[in-house]
């Protein structure tokens, strides 16, 4: 079975995207390895998870896949975008990035979103290649549902009458992340 790190801290991410992934043995910082936090200070969802599956391809040494996502609000020019991990700041929790969306909407009539994800695929050789997936939706003010995280709750699906968080087998198969990762899947042969 060939081998993936998952270069994120995030275990709700990693074991999301292991569900995803099946037939790959997916190893994580849930193995014993131990990471480098990696700066995300590039202006694109793109440049954030192609520095961090790069640099940490290289400390691993095996095929890595890092993400960058985020939720992008139109009646909020796109925030919180590549911020959306610490839109509420240095120490921010999944309560207090979506206490302060739901602040900055309440006078905004315009509450289109959609989710976006990078999926990047590095080898430590450098070479790298990336996958975008997305998901549109509304922000609702009152959240819904217990499964998901991050902005899930607040992330209403008009096709299913549901948020994010309402649907959790559904979101496997329609989330970014999921969408990111099928296009992934389609190519990771090539490349690893």
């Amino acid at each position: 079975m060939k081998k993936l790190f998952l270069a994120t801290g995030n275990r709700k991410k990693i074991k999301e995207i292991s569900e995803i992934l099946v037939g790959y043995e997916i190893l994580s910082i849930n193995d014993g390895y131990k990471i480098p936090d990696v700066v995300e200070d590039r202006d694109s969802f793109e440049g954030n998870s192609q520095k961090k599956a790069l640099e940490i391809a290289k400390v691993v040494n095996m095929p890595v896949i890092a993400d960058d996502s985020g939720l992008c609000v139109e009646g909020l020019g796109g925030a919180p975008g590549i911020y959306s991990a610490r839109y509420s700041g240095e120490n921010a929790t999944d309560e207090s990035n979506n206490k302060l969306l739901i602040e900055k909407l309440k006078s905004i009539e315009n509450k289109k979103a959609k989710f976006v994800c990078v999926i990047t695929l590095a080898k430590p050789s450098g070479e790298y290649h990336s996958f975008r997936g997305e998901v549109e939706g509304l922000i609702v003010e009152k959240p819904g549902g217990t499964d998901g995280f991050g902005y899930d709750p607040h992330f209403y699906v008009e096709k299913y009458g549901k948020t994010m968080a309402e649907i959790p087998e559904i979101k496997k198969k329609i989330s970014h992340r999921a969408k990111a990762l099928e296009k992934m899947k389609l190519e990771v042969e090539k490349y690893i």
